[in-house]
């Protein structure tokens, strides 16, 4: 049988996808094929289950656009799928003066993008919606929630097999050649599209190789680590409280989530993983170690952010590390509160000059599309990305 489109990877930007060609495409036959036993059970489910509203990013880009868009979009699939959601609020903390213009930057950056409800709060204003957290100026972000994103992923699948489309489990794409249409090779068998859509994540660039393609872009994979407030401690957070970011380092910095089904997640980290699939330490991937060690773009990343790498490292494997950066935020946390939690690897595209791409970015082809970074907040924005993946390929 021959598919209208194929869509590599089935996590949430994936399965979103497939949604968008069969609502934009009406009758088309669409195929998603995903190697694990079980759709989105990587970076779709190994986050923090935020839904994030568009703060952070320049107005104007694309990641700006399709966040405020795709929480709008996401909130309302919740709605009317009865997915769980919280719509709970964030404050973003200044602990100290030199603070202050970076979240004013923030608060300007939001309004531009069009986020409701922003306001700057005063140490009395902060206190009133959070007693226990440091600081002496917040931004107030009334949009942002949490979301049960493995409801969401169950929830797509039910869609498309409705409209009559296939998720494909065990289905590791092992090669791809254009003759005419797409031949696909996989593990559960050879598939035929007229157009193919790679969302396949940690593993897209891959893909694309397989594809032909010779992007200057690769995968570097970056495993976050998490803790969890002990019970008794979990009253200390009643929202999501994050720092304002550093911009001399490229990641947000620990913060403190609400979790759609009870307590507070702390967290993360970002330290290399050792495969793109590696939650824990102790997880090694010979190839995929190897394929970083020697891509030059890791070390000139390395050598701009020396005092990131080290401090991420230690404290990955110190508590006492890991609790004195939350107490920045909360000082009433202690070590004794916390316990370890869960960790996800972000795949995060990469240049060979070490710069980390921020902006979402897609790579057409000839009857073919490329979906080679989405980070966070790519699940938030499932379903805004897909839109615009369909309207590239529509044009």
């Amino acid at each position: 049988m021959t598919f209208d489109y194929l869509v590599v990877g089935g996590g949430l930007v994936g399965l979103a996808t497939a949604l968008r060609l069969q609502e934009k495409f009406r009758g088309a036959r669409v195929v998603v094929l995903e190697k694990e036993e079980v759709a989105g059970i990587h970076q779709s489910t190994h986050n923090s289950g935020v839904l994030h509203c568009g703060l952070y990013y320049k107005p104007g880009s694309l990641k700006a656009r399709l966040a405020v868009r795709g929480i709008q979009q996401m909130v309302e699939f919740c709605r009317q799928h009865e997915v769980p959601h919280e719509i709970c609020g964030k404050v973003v903390v200044a602990t100290e003066e030199s603070e202050i213009p970076r979240l004013e930057e923030l608060l300007r950056r939001g309004q531009a993008n069009g986020l409701t409800g922003l306001r700057r709060l005063d140490v009395a204003g902060l206190r009133a919606i959070e007693p226990h957290a440091a600081g002496i100026a917040a931004a107030h972000v009334p949009q942002e929630g949490i979301v049960d994103y493995a409801a969401v992923i169950r929830a797509m699948e039910r869609l498309i097999g409705a409209r009559d489309g296939k998720v494909l489990t065990r289905a590791r794409v092992t090669g791809m050649r254009l003759a005419g249409n797409w031949r696909v090779a996989s593990e559960a068998g050879e598939y035929e599209a007229k157009f193919i859509v790679n969302c396949a994540g940690l593993h897209c660039d891959r893909v694309s190789r397989l594809a032909g393609e010779n992007e200057d872009v690769r995968i570097v994979p970056f495993r976050g680590e998490y803790y969890e407030l002990r019970p008794a401690a979990a009253g200390l957070v009643r929202h999501l409280i994050y720092p304002v970011p550093d911009p001399a380092f490229p990641f947000l910095g620990v913060h403190f989530t609400r979790m759609i089904k009870g307590g507070v997640e702390c967290g993360p980290n970002a330290v290399l993983a050792f495969a793109r699939e590696g939650y824990r330490a102790s997880n090694v991937n010979a190839r995929d170690l190897a394929e970083v060690l020697v891509y030059p773009g890791l070390w000139r990343f390395l050598r701009r952010y020396p005092q990131m790498a080290v401090s991420e490292l230690v404290r990955s494997f110190s508590q006492e590390r890991f609790c004195r950066s939350l107490q920045r935020l909360v000082p009433e946390v202690t070590t004794s509160d916390l316990i370890r939690g869960t960790a996800g690897v972000r795949a995060q595209a990469m240049n060979s000059s070490g710069d980390l791409l921020q902006d979402f970015h897609l790579v057409k082809r000839e009857r073919a599309l490329h979906v080679l970074n989405a980070p966070s907040p790519a699940a938030t924005a499932s379903l805004a990305i897909a839109e615009h993946v369909v309207d590239q390929i529509a044009a």
